[in-house]
């Protein structure tokens, strides 16, 4: 059995009641069968924007689903019901508070609202949590300014090793000594 798991959750309160589809787990999940160079297994939830539930969400799929990386898309905008950083850090061990400053940077640089935008990132145990905006075209571009970093920053935490297709993006790992 494949031992990568990456848990892929959509946080919006339309497309958990069907009001739309959800087209932003769909699109994290496309961006990993592209870069990624390992077999790797998704395991994907669609829930409204509820700090309870996203929390409760979280700590499943890292404590007993155990994701190596958990990827959440919505709820990171300034309106009342975004409350998807909250919930995050509510449950990390740790912030890792780079992600999201690469990411406004990168997403400064396509559009002046980024600024409203207040995804972030860390590690709950052996899982590294990483907050993504709602759009398809914004989740790849911030997925992109960080993914180099990822699978250093699993092994760090000793998750799983991950590989990436060198010509879509180059992992970084230091150099042994």
């Amino acid at each position: 059995m494949n031992d990568i798991r990456i848990g892929i959750v959509t946080i919006s309160d339309r497309a958990s009641q069907g009001i739309y589809e959800d087209l932003g787990g769909p699109a994290i999940a496309q961006y990993f069968a592209e870069v990624l160079d390992c077999p790797w297994q998704p395991v994907t939830r669609l829930i409204a924007d509820d700090q309870p539930t996203i929390e409760a969400t979280l700590k499943a799929l890292c404590d007993d689903a155990r994701c190596c990386l958990v990827v959440t898309t919505g709820g990171t905008g300034p309106a009342l019901r975004d409350v998807t950083p909250e919930a995050t850090l509510a449950v990390l061990d740790k912030e890792l508070a780079g992600f999201g400053e690469q990411m406004r940077a990168v997403s400064l640089q396509k559009v002046p609202t980024a600024i409203l935008s207040r995804q972030t990132a860390g590690v709950r145990g052996q899982s590294l949590l990483i907050n993504l905006p709602g759009k398809p075209k914004a989740i790849a571009e911030c997925l992109d300014a960080v993914m180099a970093a990822v699978p250093y920053c699993i092994d760090l935490i000793g998750g799983p090793f991950l590989t990436t297709r060198p010509e879509r993006i180059v992992a970084f790992r230091p150099k042994a000594k």
